[in-house]
């Protein structure tokens, strides 16, 4: 990370501040320090993502410490996220905040008219795959409609488990029995077990015939 502060017309300081990153601890950031430095961001700390985990603790910093009007250069934007999706909601939620967001080597500049449309673009990006997760959700829960199924989980309970609480009903309070010797031959465990035994606790046998999975 780069920063070299500035004053506006109010005499708010403003901070331009430079993001240096690699993606492996074998390639070299001279060239994004050199451009970043030209740009007018001068102090240097340095990141390297650490492997798979692509983990950004110095832009996570960086972040935080974020102030309307500070201006943050980085030699290409992809440089910001681990996806597409992450990267597009990161540089929407910096814009939100007052940030100016450049990169050089791609020509982002969202103070400009064009980085505006730029952002406008990545707005109608993130709705666009959002409205895509919508459409294949629904597209999904319509086939298993079709297939005879429902989407979550089914209403009731099967034919087997309404025949294992009545046959618990028997014997799930004995006093000389301990849990384990009730469920184990059941084939339960434990937890399922003490929910099976509140329903015993709150409902008649009547009721829990009912209970079956609706048709």
């Amino acid at each position: 990370m780069f920063h070299k502060f500035i004053k506006d017309e109010f005499n708010v300081i403003k901070y331009k501040i430079g993001y240096a990153q690699v993606s492996t601890k074998h390639q070299n950031l001279d060239l994004q320090i050199e451009a970043l430095e030209k740009a007018g961001c001068e102090k240097n700390d340095q990141e390297k993502i650490s492997g798979a985990t692509k983990i950004r603790r110095e832009l996570d910093k960086m972040i935080e410490q974020f102030r309307e009007g500070d201006e943050l250069y980085m030699w290409r934007l992809d440089g910001l996220g681990r996806s597409l999706k992450h990267i597009i909601d990161l540089v929407l939620s910096l814009s939100d905040k007052g940030i100016i967001i450049k990169g050089l080597v791609d020509g982002v500049d969202t103070s400009t008219i064009n980085g505006r449309l730029f952002l406008n673009l990545m707005a109608s990006l993130a709705e666009y795959e959002r409205e895509l997760i919508r459409e294949r959700t629904n597209a999904g829960l319509q086939s298993a409609r079709a297939r005879g199924r429902l989407g979550g989980r089914p209403k009731g309970y099967t034919k087997e488990t309404i025949s294992k609480l009545l046959l618990l009903r028997t014997i799930y309070k004995d006093v000389t029995k301990r849990p384990e010797d009730i469920y184990k031959p059941f084939g339960l465990t434990r937890a399922t077990f003490y929910r099976y035994a509140k329903i015993l606790d709150h409902h008649t046998d009547e009721e829990i015939k009912k209970m079956g999975i609706k048709k």
